[in-house]
């Protein structure tokens, strides 16, 4: 479903984030990315959906390559960004908007869907979410757990064959956090294939398929959970 193949990126001239990966990601595979901050978890799932460039290498989501030479090509992009939907650790819903509006803007201005038949699928996610009965609030009206639950239901609401989570729960309230990790265990037995940047490492050990390991810009260690939390092979997994 991705490929990512000796991918290299730097922010500026002297800063390499990225390190020559290589990482393949099957459909409907649940993987968690993990390691020290700045070792580029996140930079590399923005990667996915053409949030960040890259200059080296090569990466291709359901088989449309993202640039060609090192050139980002905008069709392939516009075209991946409908099949990829992104969780960010702020929420980012417009404040201005009702929870039921932020999930019906992208269906109604990007897709073209009718307004009825969006809002019918906005509840319907909403109802995923466990939050339906929200619908008509302001985002400022409801918990942080309740924002990010309505920020995954907007994600939903195209249909995405790739959901990208990016540490969903650091910016949550310790309390806060189950309620988000629950719906992200009910979605991850759903088929979506889905890639997430976390620190919760005992969701890590329950849903994923496969863990990977980074730091310093480069993938050290990749495994199942059981393999990767009981027997790590690398010395900085380890540590």
């Amino acid at each position: 479903m991705v490929r990512f193949e000796r991918l290299n990126k730097w922010f500026g001239r002297d800063f390499h984030v990225l390190r020559d990966i290589d990482l393949d990601i099957a459909r409907g595979e649940r993987l968690v990315v993990c390691g020290p901050s700045g070792s580029g978890k996140s930079t590399l799932i923005r990667c996915i959906n053409a949030l960040e460039p890259f200059q080296e290498g090569g990466l291709s989501v359901g088989g449309v390559a993202l640039a060609v030479e090192g050139r980002e090509d905008l069709r392939a992009v516009q075209q991946v960004r409908r099949s990829v939907g992104m969780v960010f650790q702020q929420f980012n819903l417009f404040p201005h908007l009702s929870v039921l509006d932020n999930l019906t803007l992208a269906p109604r201005n990007v897709a073209k869907v009718p307004r009825a038949a969006a809002e019918a699928q906005a509840l319907a996610q909403l109802e995923r979410v466990h939050i339906a009965d929200q619908a008509h609030k302001f985002p400022q009206q409801l918990s942080g757990g309740q924002q990010q639950r309505v920020a995954i239901a907007r994600a939903l609401c195209l249909a995405p064959q790739i959901l990208l989570f990016d540490e969903p729960t650091s910016a949550l309230d310790p309390e806060m956090v189950h309620e988000v990790l629950d719906v992200m265990v009910e979605l991850a037995g759903q088929g979506i294939t889905m890639v997430c940047v976390t620190h919760e490492m005992e969701f890590a050990r329950s849903v994923a398929d496969r863990v990977v390991f980074m730091d310093q810009g480069q993938i050290i260690e990749q495994a199942a959970p059981e393999a990767f939390f009981s027997s790590p092979q690398s010395e900085r997994a380890q540590q």
